[in-house]
């Protein structure tokens, strides 16, 4: 049983460095965006959403109840599914080449997948 806790703290702290790493990426993009209005705007969302589910997630680890795990693993979700469609409305928009951010939206995606099964079990327990 020890093990398996230990495991479980592993893959948690992996996934907590992964959403950071992925915050610093979108931090990345951002800074290289042109100056215009459109792309600041976007590129100031994809920060604020970025850092909020890296934040969140923290949180999420230090839940004290079923409830507040649930409450907070729903906004890293939530959070993270935003900051998949600034990046996609900087290609949408043509700021950016969807090559310069394929690897970034991946990432994402399957930062998302992992998280909303997360949660899912979590309703199910």
């Amino acid at each position: 049983m020890e093990q398996a806790r230990l495991d479980k703290g592993e893959f948690a702290d992996k996934l907590e460095q992964r959403l950071k790493v992925f915050m610093l990426r979108c931090v990345q993009v951002f800074r290289a965006l042109p100056k215009s209005y459109e792309s600041q705007h976007f590129g100031k969302q994809l920060i604020r959403s970025s850092s909020s589910s890296a934040a969140n997630y923290r949180a999420v680890r230090r839940a004290r109840s079923q409830n507040e795990f649930f409450a907070k693993i729903s906004i890293v979700v939530e959070e993270l599914d935003e900051s998949l469609f600034w990046l996609e409305m900087l290609i949408f928009t043509e700021i950016v080449s969807e090559d310069r951010l394929s690897s970034l939206i991946d990432e994402g995606y399957q930062l998302l997948k992992i998280l909303a099964k997360s949660r899912n079990n979590s309703s199910n327990n």
